[in-house]
């Protein structure tokens, strides 16, 4: 639970889990790939935070280390969704830790 902790240890990690939990309503449509089935492009995900792509990786790589979201390479992108099980199952264990 502790990696999932840290995970969750920043601005931009708590952002993006919040704009994945609902990517139409906080991403335009994509090319490739759809934003529910597929998640959302890691381009995207950099433009919204504004910051380089690189950086932006560097935060969901993070995220996805802690079980909290998942990649899904379409064509040369990678697409982001949340895990919502795995952060269902964290909420849980918070709650009984409190």
């Amino acid at each position: 639970m502790l990696s999932e902790l840290r995970a969750l240890a920043s601005e931009p990690r708590l952002l993006i889990l919040h704009w994945l939990k609902d990517p139409v309503a906080h991403f335009p449509p994509q090319n490739d790939g759809d934003l529910v089935e597929d998640g959302v492009c890691a381009l995207f995900i950099a433009a919204r935070l504004g910051m380089t792509q690189p950086s932006a990786t560097g935060h969901l790589k993070i995220l996805e280390r802690a079980g909290l979201i998942h990649g899904k390479r379409v064509k040369q992108w990678v697409f982001y969704r949340r895990d919502e099980a795995r952060i269902a199952e964290l909420k849980r264990a918070i709650e009984g830790e409190l």
